[in-house]
């Protein structure tokens, strides 16, 4: 282009410098806005000018130079400044390549000028942003800074440009002001041999989060510049990661500290920046330092879990590495990897898997934080979508509602109850989804089971936010408990009804507490009522010590406010509805909130006792709804089979679920419309159902008389045929019903009673087993109308014709046991009868007509017996197990009346205690259960806790372990009644659970299995059965307890055994039984050598009193016995292996730890069974208790070969010779030969044929509840001739004497057996695995 000609200007150094035509010259004379004027011109000129204008670039040359000036680069005018900054950025752009600079100092003082000039970007409203834009643009599109790499020191100059650039980046810069400074950095980085490590931390230091923070467009330029420049700037980022991490030169950079801030940002940016950083994280992981570790866990907990990561699936090594850190040592580093669970499960789901294991072993980590995060993780990826959580993940969870820390136990419960609120009642996700969490309700409600109030108040809570919402319309409410209800499993069930149960008490301890405020003493503390009220308040709700102290406060606010007092009447009122409830509640809150006061504990304590009695979900509304539902269900017109709940069971479970609020609410069901519907479900086929119904009606009818005769009318008749002609649960309930809501039950019940005596029939027992239940109600309910016409009833039928007679002959499958529907009507009917007896003792409550003495004596022999009262043998041996239950069930009821318990003898006591060692499991089973259930109830005398010392011989570690949690419940029901009763103390011989040492030691000395008090073995059985009980009572030293128990022990040996005062075997029995005690008792407590503050006082019913000069000093058993039976040296296997091992399958007949010695066993050809055949039924023993055979129910039989080669070393080794055992009869060995109750329960019939098939068989009789024990072949016959008359537990000789012919046939069959078993060919034996 065409330039005017330029002005020449000399310099002082005498070169000519030519300006722009108009410009004059340019110096330090001149004003400022005369140079900002002149070198507009200049910038103006330069503008124009491209690289090709050679004459223009000579001739300009000095202008360039002299531009470059200490006059210009340190102008304090900023718009000289910028003006000359322009000037220069053109130059190098007209000169380009060669810069008109050739001094390197220049240079930098050039660069370092411009750079400080682009400072003026920051503000873009300014009037010269337009110019600094343009040099900007200048310098980018020209790369001019490259010129820079020729310089030594040039790394200085793009420090300043970089930090520089992100100083001034903002919100107000448009895309190209940042492109522009990408372009100028970008190249500067890419083109140059490296990037230093000052250079670098200009760059990284805006990734770091305080500085991310204050200037976000900072971070985004240096994002964009990594991401552009990341093949070049990768091995400067490794290498100082390298220096930091691998060398731990932390002073290479002040980044140093925020490696891993920087690493993070770095990965997110773009992983291949951080290709050789990986590995070293890897060598991180395994540092010594704990706390670097979790620094790096931290860090790579982000990487892994990021939404778009796929490091997981690109660095397994890394990622393996890291799931080890869940196991680390360091406790915040495993809590770290957990709490990354729960984003990974969320972003990853893939990743589940891995993680899986890892979460299983930390929800066991010893650190209750762990446990509970773990928790947590999976709750949340849980809620966020129940697909990213598998089953096992949900397990865990669900065990940790057990956990031993409450904080735990209450994360997984509350977050299981989300998850079933969210999947099952709101349907979030479907089907599928609510069946995968179905099973939660169930698990939640399992939960009440624990001893922790603490549990129980949150599954009330659970219960009444997620499981039913209480905040649901009535309608809705009601069918989700309609539903709910169904659905549940019957522990779910039997929990929720405690649960109503327990609620419905509490309202009533309100009620008495209200009531007491009515009189003048409520103030008095002393009260007895009050404190028991207080008592009973303080174990339903938390924190026992605190409570106490709230309640008593509650109380006194309680006395001082009527208005409060009113509005808790209303809430327990019976007729209070769910919205009144609700009312009451706010109400009653907000009188006693503090507005100073923001966490009120006292108001807490109160807000849980108002949440526990509220009827927040149950009213006469809900009732209504209920029974509308169940009825929909009935015409098959409801959401049955929607709701995944057959029509069948949706019936019987509404109507049972009536029945439960029939007991707590039975006001709410009071409506003709009510009553009604339960009338239909009376004419139902289904037998469970009208029984549900006849029980409601029992429960709530009590105004039916008065205030609806006409369902009255309807009633009556229905109520009449139940009784007569219904199941027996139908007449139970009819009965009762009748006896409680009619005013005129004595006719009623007359015209059912009169009716059915006279029409008894024993002929035909199916139509005998529902009068036989009416009867005894009936006279138990009304025994001052019936108690009379029933003896005879009793003496002429019940006794002689039906329980005396045998009519037909029971199936002799060898069952020990059999399914109720298989068993005979005449055994049911006979059980029935037994019931009938004890009912009608129980309604009479007194012995005046001696009846109960001739009821005891009935139901011994029944027990001596075996079950098979007439010895006809015509009854099979299910059959004498279930009358043996009813029999010992019977004299257990029976002592629950007090009358009635002072007559029972202890011969009597003893035969119902060897029940629970019964041979039949559901017997022993059954037996215990109502034992635990009379004891709970405290409605049994003390001594009958002693007969769960028994326990300790039954061979099935679950019933051991079922007897041991009832001693438990048993013995704490106890201690609490004492502290919480003050009149209790009158009355501790019959409440205070160490009292029950001494009848537990009469009982063991009375043990048909303890006939040799010096035999160790025996002793050691002995010892057993003590320490299963002393091992509970000595848990604690309560009061100086231990030194009282032994205290006790030692008191017996003063006295003698009342049952047999002057025989000298049976007191010393008792003697070394009470060694025995004494033994254990000083060797597991040092605290029992204190002297004892209180003197026991043991019962006249068992030991006589002491005598004045009697003094027992000596020891009964040697210091070498003390030392066996401490050290539990093992004993000699027994022949017969397989009863001495553990079984778990139901119907093991339990095992007697026995030794060759003792001869006093039942005569059984067993004891020539050879070893092989020992071990090989102990290996099926094994197995069967392995895969839960019940031998009740199948009676598994092997055939095992026997030689007569093995029998004779296996006899002398398991016996002791023949010549120590001969001679030794003893009373556990003894039993009657008239009935044939054989040591299997293969009948006897079937004896008799495998004797003549293959030999002899295993013919050998035993009493109830003890298997026998081996004996050798020799003494057999000898023992034959001499049993002496048993005791008890067996037939009695009387029995054997009147009945000649089964003598006969007894003792005719032995000598065959013996002679059978000395034949030296080999022969084929039945063994009875159900030992």
């Amino acid at each position: 282009m065409d330039f005017p000609a330029a002005q020449p200007k000399p310099t002082a150094d005498g070169k000519i410098i030519y300006y722009p035509p108009g410009v004059k010259e340019i110096t330090d004379k001149i004003t400022n806005d005369e140079v900002v004027k002149r070198l507009k011109m200049v910038v103006k000129t330069f503008m124009d000018m491209d690289q090709d204008s050679e004459d223009e670039k000579q001739q300009y040359l000095p202008l360039a130079l002299h531009l470059a000036s200490e006059f210009f680069l340190r102008n304090p005018n900023k718009d000289v400044r910028l003006l000359v900054a322009c000037c220069l950025a053109d130059i190098f752009r007209i000169y380009a390549p060669e810069a008109p600079y050739t001094s390197h100092d220049k240079l930098k003082d050039i660069f370092l000028f411009i750079t400080r000039q682009l400072k003026g970007l920051e503000d873009t409203k300014s009037p010269q942003f337009n110019r600094y834009f343009y040099l900007l643009e200048n310098l980018a599109w020209v790369k001019s800074y490259n010129i820079c790499f020729e310089l030594e020191d040039c790394n200085e100059i793009f420090i300043q440009l970089f930090r520089t650039l992100f100083s001034v980046i903002n919100n107000s810069h448009n895309q190209k002001v940042q492109m522009h400074m990408l372009d100028l950095m970008s190249s500067i980085i890419m083109e140059g041999d490296g990037v230093t490590q000052e250079l670098l931390d200009s760059i990284l230091i805006n990734l770091i989060p305080a500085h991310k923070n204050l200037n976000k467009q900072a971070f985004d330029l240096a994002k964009v510049l990594l991401k552009r420049t990341v093949q070049t700037i990768e091995p400067c980022i490794a290498n100082f990661f390298n220096q930091v991490l691998v060398l731990g030169k932390s002073s290479v950079s002040d980044l140093s500290e925020h490696v891993f801030d920087l690493i993070q940002e770095l990965f997110a940016i773009d992983p291949h920046l951080l290709l050789s950083v990986m590995p070293q994280l890897e060598f991180k992981l395994k540092s010594n330092d704990g706390e670097e570790r979790l620094a790096v866990v931290r860090l790579l907990a982000k990487l892994f879990g990021s939404k778009d990561s796929d490091l997981a699936t690109q660095n397994r090594p890394l990622w393996q590495c890291f799931l080890g850190r869940f196991n680390d040592i360091h406790v915040p580093v495993r809590l770290e990897s957990v709490k990354f669970a729960s984003h990974c499960l969320m972003n990853h789901p893939d990743l589940a898997k891995d993680l899986t294991e890892y979460l299983k072993v930390r929800s066991h980590d010893p650190e209750e934080a762990i446990r509970h995060d773990v928790i947590v993780t999976i709750i949340t990826a849980g809620k966020r979508d129940l697909s990213l959580v598998n089953d096992q993940l949900l397990g865990f969870v669900r065990e940790r509602t057990l956990d031993k820390r409450w904080r735990v136990r209450k994360e997984a419960m509350m977050g299981l109850a989300q998850l079933y609120k969210k999947y099952c009642l709101h349907a979030e996700a479907g089907k599928d989804a609510a069946e995968k969490v179905s099973w939660i309700k169930d698990k939640l409600l399992h939960i009440y089971y624990q001893n922790s109030i603490d549990d129980k108040l949150l599954v009330e809570k659970i219960f009444a936010q997620y499981l039913v919402p209480h905040n649901l319309e009535t309608e809705e409410r009601m069918k989700c408990l309609y539903y709910l209800y169904a659905s549940l499993d019957p522990n779910a069930v039997k929990a929720l009804n405690e649960m109503w149960k327990c609620q419905n008490m509490l309202r009533s301890h309100v009620r008495e507490l209200l009531d007491l405020h009515k009189q003048p003493t409520v103030r008095e503390l002393a009260n007895l009522s009050y404190i028991y009220i207080v008592f009973n308040h303080v174990e339903n709700l938390p924190d026992p010590g605190k409570a106490q102290d709230f309640v008593k406060k509650f109380n006194q606010v309680l006395g001082d406010d009527e208005k409060l007092r009113s509005q808790l009447e209303l809430l327990i009122s019976p007729t209070c509805s769910c919205k009144q409830a609700d009312i009451c509640v706010r109400e009653i809150a907000r009188k006693l909130a503090n507005p100073k006061q923001p966490t009120n504990p006292f108001l807490e304590m109160v807000k849980f006792l108002l949440e526990r009695i509220a009827p927040v979900h149950i009213d006469s509304e809900a009732i209504s709804a209920l029974v509308k539902l169940r009825n929909k269900s009935i015409e098959g017109t409801a959401d049955d089979e929607e709701e995944g709940v057959s029509p069948d069971t949706a019936i019987r479970a509404g109507l049972e679920l009536l029945k439960v609020l029939s007991f707590t609410h039975p006001t709410s069901f009071h409506s003709a419309e009510t009553y009604e519907s339960l009338l239909q479900c009376l004419r139902m086929e289904d037998d469970k159902v009208a029984e549900a119904a006849i029980q409601i009606f029992r429960n709530t009818g009590h105004k039916i008389e008065t205030d609806l005769p006409q369902i009255r009318s309807t009633l009556i008749p229905i109520l009449h045929q139940k009784a007569k002609r219904g199941t027996p649960h139908q007449a139970k309930q009819a009965v009762h019903c009748i006896h409680a809501i009619f005013s005129n039950k004595e006719v009623q019940l007359a015209q059912i009673f009169e009716p059915l005596s006279r029409s008894l029939n024993a002929d035909v027992p199916e139509q005998l087993i529902t009068p036989l239940v009416s009867l005894g109600h009936i006279s138990m309910l009304a025994p001052d109308q019936f108690a009379s016409p029933m003896k005879s009833v009793v003496a002429n039928f019940i006794v002689k014709d039906l329980l005396m007679n045998d009519r037909s002959t029971g199936e002799k499958n060898g069952k020990l046991w059999s399914p109720d529907e298989e068993v005979s009507p005449e055994v049911l009917a006979k059980v029935q009868a037994i019931k009938l007896l004890v009912r009608w003792l129980l309604g009479m409550k007194n012995n005046q007509s001696k009846s109960a003495n001739s009821t005891l004596r009935l139901l011994s022999a029944m027990l001596v017996s075996e079950g098979d009262l007439t010895e006809q043998k015509r009854i099979s041996k299910s059959d004498m197990s279930r009358l043996r239950l009813a029999a010992g069930s019977a004299i257990m009821k029976l002592a629950q009346e007090p009358c009635y318990h002072e007559i029972i003898t202890p011969e009597q006591f003893q035969l119902c205690a060897l029940v629970i060692n019964d041979e039949c499991y559901q017997v022993r089973q059954i037996f215990a259960q109502k034992l635990h259930k009379a004891l709970v109830k405290l409605l049994l005398p003390l001594e009958y806790m002693a007969i769960f010392a028994l326990c300790a011989k039954d061979p099935v570690k679950e019933r051991r372990a079922h007897a041991r949690q009832c001693l438990l419940k048993n013995i704490s029901i106890r201690r609490e009644y004492i502290k919480q009763n003050p009149m209790a103390n009158e009355k501790l011989l019959s409440l205070l659970p160490e009292y029950v040492v001494p009848y537990m030691i009469h009982l063991l000395a009375h043990d048909p299995d303890f006939t040799k008090p010096q035999d160790v073995d025996q002793l050691r059985d002995v010892k057993e059965c003590l320490w299963f009980m002393l091992e509970v009572l000595m848990t604690k030293n309560e009061n100086n307890s231990h030194a009282f128990m032994k205290k006790m022990a030692e008191n017996i040996k003063l006295t003698r055994d009342a049952q047999s005062p002057d025989e000298p075997k049976a007191n010393e029995k008792l003697y070394t039984v009470c060694d025995v005690a004494l033994c254990v008792i000083n060797s597991k407590s040092a605290l029992c050598n204190a002297d004892s503050q209180k003197d026991p006082v043991l019962p006249t019913k068992f030991f006589t009193q002491p005598e004045k000069d009697f003094c027992n000093d000596r020891n009964y058993i040697s210091e070498e016995t003390r030392v066996l039976l401490l050290t539990g040296k093992p004993k000699p296997t027994g022949v017969l292996g397989t009863v001495n091992k553990p079984l778990s399958a139901t119907g093991r007949r339990p095992y007697i730890r026995t030794t060759g010695s003792e001869t006093g066993s039942n005569i059984s050809v067993n004891s020539e069974l050879s070893s092989s055949a020992g071990n090989r039924s102990r290996e099926q023993s094994s197995d069967i208790s392995e895969t839960g055979v019940s031998e009740n129910d199948e009676n598994p039989v092997r055939i095992i070969s026997v030689t007569p080669a093995k029998t004779e070393p296996v006899k002398n080794k398991e016996m002791n010779s023949d010549q120590a055992a001969q001679g030794n009869s003893t009373e556990r060995g003894k039993k009657r030969t008239a009935a044939a109750s054989g040591t299997e329960n293969i009948h006897q019939k079937a004896e008799e044929k495998n004797t003549e098939e293959t030999g002899p068989s295993l013919a050998a009789k035993t009493r109830r509840g003890r298997p026998p024990k081996p004996e050798p072949q020799g003494t057999a016959a000898k023992n034959e001739e001499t049993n002496k008359p048993p005791v008890r537990g067996r037939k009695r000789a009387a029995a054997s004497q009147e009945n000649p012919g089964g003598l006969e046939a007894g003792n005719a069959k032995a000598p065959k057996q013996q002679d059978t078993a000395k034949k030296p060919a080999a022969a084929q034996r039945q063994i009875d695995l159900q030992r």
